[in-house]
């Protein structure tokens, strides 16, 4: 006899809402934010962003982009934007190995989250 099954729905995420200092960046994430990455390349060392990757689409912006202004160096892979008005770094934009569309989150920037309590992976992007 065979047993019937159920469908599995997938665990539903949060939604979170960010913002530079100022506010005049404004955005929502979905996700389930489980972790941060601290990297030591030379800008995200100046910078001291917790970053927390997410494929794009999960990434709104609730002002316009416009108002973002945005920054690359090296091999300008990834547009690290920031707010032009207070100078702060809430996202930057890329792909991954794959091709695929991604957003580096900086969790700092999120309302709500306490970031002493996400487990935080380090990684050495000097060395890359």
């Amino acid at each position: 006899m065979r047993q019937a099954t159920t469908p599995t729905t997938p665990a539903p995420t949060k939604t979170y809402h960010g913002s530079c200092h100022c506010g005049q960046i404004q955005f929502e994430v979905d996700g389930e934010l489980t972790g941060a990455m601290d990297c030591n390349c030379s800008i995200c060392q100046r910078k001291g962003s917790l970053l927390w990757f997410v494929p794009r689409a999960q990434l709104r912006l609730l002002t316009p982009p416009e108002a973002l202004r945005s920054y690359t160096f090296n091999q300008h892979a990834i547009r690290h934007q920031f707010c032009p008005t207070c100078g702060i770094h809430p996202f930057g934009e890329g792909t991954d190995p794959k091709g695929n569309a991604m957003a580096a989150v900086n969790v700092r920037c999120l309302e709500g989250v306490d970031v002493y309590e996400i487990p935080v992976r380090f990684y050495d992007g000097r060395a890359v």
